[in-house]
């Protein structure tokens, strides 16, 4: 069992919006190429390298096959648990890079070119298995960690909390939690957009569709292989039978965090406001756990996965037997600058955090 660093953080920066380029923001964050990122700005300049970092201009296709997603899906049918989270400031990108325009529906379907990360994977696998020749069984969980509650987007009715428990088979684990199998495209993307739906979502000054919840979908993988048998009364006929071989269990769990934020900066209040510290607290306690894996191995002390619900589900990912893509996403904006040099630290951080698969 080699210790290996899991896939590198990716970094994407997104374009200035409309109201950031009528309000005279300047842009502080440029691509040069090579995984390189500079940040220019007064009294700041630093350059950052990453495995892949994709500017403004970067198609939704070059981000699901420069981040190394292709090769996560694989891994998850060979019986991997794999996890890819993205990561930034409200407002940053995150969901449109992992599902695409907010605005789709089952009615308004996305244009192909601008699907995310997760629609992109979905066909990869299903793709994956058919030329495989695999017995796939495919199955998807999808939740949401609200105030710290934790809710299934797929059960039926109001959504309820449901219990977090530990064991030592299975680690965290949400009881109850609702598994749909699926076998097509159509039948995938509609859970991801039923689910979506139901997601938490607020405006604010800074994003008008502010994700107010960290969300989980997972796609469960049980595969077995398939060899060839031939049927005794026609030698040229073979059908598919299944092999000798156990069975494989992987994962591919997607993870969009709400947007860490500043209250002042958003104007949110009451409600906005409870819901903007919770988010903050929990990103804390995953930036605390980055930072105590990202030491070396004789110099960590005890990681405090149990200090928030979202560092409970990701323990397995983040340094436990799980691969795990990072992709950071920033804003160019010089109003933005200390957000986007806090996620490209934090993602920095993630680069020496080394697991088991």
């Amino acid at each position: 069992d080699t210790s290996v660093s899991p896939s590198p953080p990716a970094v994407r920066v997104r374009p200035l919006t409309c109201s950031e380029t009528r309000r005279g923001d300047r842009r502080v964050v440029h691509s040069l190429g090579d995984g390189t990122v500079h940040v220019s700005a007064a009294r700041h300049d630093a350059t950052f390298g990453f495995s892949a970092v994709f500017d403004a201009g970067a198609s939704q296709e070059a981000v699901f096959e420069g981040s190394g997603m292709r090769q996560l899906v694989e891994l998850a049918i060979d019986g991997f648990s794999c996890t890819v989270f993205a990561f930034g400031q409200t407002g940053s990108g995150k969901t449109y890079t992992l599902m695409g325009p907010l605005t789709q529906s089952e009615t308004r379907p996305a244009a192909p070119g601008l699907l995310g990360l997760m629609q992109r994977s979905f066909a990869c696998l299903l793709e994956q298995s058919r030329s495989r020749g695999s017995d796939l069984a495919l199955s998807a969980s999808y939740l949401e960690i609200y105030n710290e509650q934790v809710r299934d987007l797929l059960s039926p009715g109001p959504p309820c909390a449901l219990p977090l428990r530990w064991s030592k088979t299975r680690g965290f684990y949400v009881e109850n939690q609702l598994s749909v199998d699926f076998e097509s495209l159509e039948a995938i993307a509609d859970l991801l957009l039923q689910g979506s739906q139901r997601r938490r979502t607020s405006a604010h000054a800074l994003n008008r569709h502010s994700s107010r919840s960290h969300a989980l979908l997972t796609i469960h993988v049980r595969s077995r292989a398939m060899r060839g048998a031939r049927v005794s009364h026609t030698p040229l006929t073979w059908i598919p039978q299944p092999s000798a071989c156990p069975s494989k269990q992987g994962t591919l769990c997607f993870v969009d965090l709400a947007g860490s934020e500043r209250v002042k900066e958003t104007g949110s209040s009451g409600e906005l406001s409870v819901e903007a510290n919770n988010i903050n607290r929990s990103l804390l306690a995953l930036g605390h756990c980055i930072s105590l894996l990202a030491k070396p191995q004789g110099k960590r002390t005890h990681i405090p996965y149990r200090d928030s619900k979202l560092t409970r589900l990701l323990a397995r990912s983040l340094g436990g037997s799980g691969i795990t893509l990072m992709v950071a996403c920033v804003s160019p904006s010089s109003r933005c600058l200390s957000e986007t040099l806090s996620t490209l630290h934090y993602a920095s951080r993630a680069r020496r955090v080394t697991t088991r698969p």
